[in-house]
């Protein structure tokens, strides 16, 4: 699955001194996720499930039982309070993007499974149609989240609250970047 290998999802990102930097980079991180997913179909279609297929998954499996958890634990406690009070539009767009993380995690129940144990893949159109379904979802909220909500924040964030919440997402991975 030559196709497959080139997936650039450990691209450099900002650290936590720059956390809607950080954020940013994880959007990318999922956006290159969501490419393999949809080359994992095709891949499915034409040979199966094999070692390849069985090796993808588990490194979106980890991705989003691991990063993605935390990416969107980042938003929901700590930078999303910190801003719904600001404007009637901020606090609409970010009810929009809770929403669109409700939706994106009943995506991922439907994935989840069979990225984890790729052999219980029984109807391969199935698999497609979730495939589809989560990728729009996160390429939606991902465009709406950088093009109508981050711009905003970074505007209207003052450094120190900016230094919090970089201490913040740094704190609840325990350390490093993830």
């Amino acid at each position: 699955m030559a196709e497959m290998t080139g997936l650039q999802t450990n691209v450099e990102a900002p650290d936590f001194s720059d956390p809607l930097g950080l954020l940013k980079a994880c959007h990318q991180r999922i956006l290159g996720f969501c490419n393999l997913l949809e080359k994992m179909v095709v891949h499915n279609n034409k040979n199966g499930i094999d070692s390849e297929f069985k090796q993808a998954a588990q490194k979106i499996h980890r991705y989003f039982t691991t990063a993605g958890i935390l990416h969107h634990m980042d938003e929901e406690q700590d930078l999303f309070p910190l801003l719904v009070g600001q404007s009637l539009k901020i606090a609409t767009i970010i009810n929009d993007l809770k929403q669109d993380h409700i939706a994106m995690n009943a995506a991922w129940e439907k994935l989840e499974p069979v990225l984890a144990h790729p052999a219980i893949i029984e109807d391969a159109s199935e698999f497609e149609q979730w495939v589809n379904e989560f990728c729009h979802l996160y390429r939606k909220h991902i465009k709406t989240e950088e093009e109508d909500f981050l711009s905003i924040a970074q505007h209207m964030l003052s450094s120190e609250q900016l230094v919090h919440l970089g201490e913040s997402m740094k704190e609840r991975r325990g350390k490093g970047r993830i």
